[in-house]
């Protein structure tokens, strides 16, 4: 079994919401054991990836389209915007970049 069968999960969902109106879901890799942080950052031509432990998607800002990618398909010329997280409380919520730097991934 790939996750402890005693952990709770959680099914992450993504909306994205463009500004020209566009928008669309996804499914993420489910949460368990609070291994749910995913970090943002912008990338070249409009995209902007949205990384957690064991996934990568890819959204294109232009029409909303998410995609999985796989980890080295990524560019790394990025910008770190911030973080979806658990807080101190483990309420999910939206940490800017200004406010809680970038949190590398526990290596597996």
């Amino acid at each position: 079994m790939a996750t402890d069968p005693f952990l709770q999960r959680f099914t992450l969902t993504m909306h994205v919401n463009s500004m020209s109106g566009c928008s669309s879901s996804t499914e993420l890799f489910p949460d368990t054991g609070y291994a749910g942080r995913r970090n943002i950052y912008q990338a070249a031509k409009e995209k902007v990836y949205v990384v957690g432990q064991y996934d990568a998607r890819v959204i294109d800002s232009q029409n909303c389209r998410t995609s999985l990618s796989e980890f080295r398909s990524l560019d790394r010329d990025v910008i770190f915007v911030g973080s979806f997280d658990q807080d101190e409380a483990k309420h999910w919520r939206y940490f800017p970049a200004a406010q809680r730097p970038e949190l590398p991934f526990e290596k597996r």
